[in-house]
């Protein structure tokens, strides 16, 4: 949906015992912790660990995490920060000059729902926008360089900057568990931010390349 909305996983719980395969395997490991007779039993795990989601045994979904990289306008990094279940760390502008500006696509106030915003299928009205981001940037990427040229603290210099039109980027860390219920969040257009909404699917697909066995249960298909 958004070019400028990168995911990458970067790190994953794996095993370091030899009888246990896989990631995966690891949650249903947890799960038969008082069934160690059958705990190693991994050729039934998919349909254990679909029983556990369908039966709100979410605890089990805490033992393996996963580190994901976001790449996305500050705006949209600032409503994600809030889901308190992870651990971020973000790009800093105190550290590192900022050179990476996008324009943001024109959408119109939904009047009958304040969280949504409507496609704007009026030419004008989308190059007007178009053309106030521009001086917006123009303005302010000038200002910003010519602060840090001077020796202006990049701390202070980055006040000049737009958030929605500059990008950042974070690693984001949570539990398998967290990652369902931020999926389960914030995939959900006409309430979130289309902005976040894409990157939540996008969460959503570096999630199944690891779990494949999570997309019934995460489209409530079971």
């Amino acid at each position: 949906m958004f070019d400028f909305n990168k995911v990458t996983v970067i790190g994953v719980t794996q095993p370091v015992v030899p009888y246990i395969p896989d990631s995966e395997c690891i949650l249903s490991y947890a799960a038969r912790v008082s069934n160690p007779a059958n705990q190693d039993n991994f050729d039934t795990a998919e349909g254990l660990l679909k029983y556990c989601v369908r039966n709100k045994h979410y605890s089990v979904f805490e033992t393996c995490s996963i580190t994901m990289e976001i790449e996305t306008p500050r705006d949209i990094a600032r409503q994600i920060l809030r889901h308190r279940s992870f651990s971020f760390q973000e790009f800093s502008q105190r550290y590192a000059e900022s050179t990476n500006f996008i324009t943001r696509e024109c959408r119109m106030q939904d009047e009958k729902n304040r969280q949504n915003s409507l496609d704007c299928f009026d030419g004008y009205t989308a190059q007007v926008w178009g053309v106030m981001q521009s001086e917006v940037m123009s303005v302010a990427e000038k200002n910003y360089k010519h602060a840090l040229s001077i020796g202006i603290a990049k701390e202070v210099a980055r006040t000049l900057l737009p958030e929605g039109m500059t990008m950042t980027k974070m690693y984001m860390q949570g539990s398998v568990r967290s990652w369902i219920h931020f999926i389960k969040v914030r995939d959900d257009e006409g309430v979130a931010q289309k902005e976040v909404v894409d990157v939540a699917r996008k969460v959503k697909k570096e999630l199944l390349k690891l779990y494949p066995f999570l997309e019934a249960v995460i489209e409530n298909k079971e």
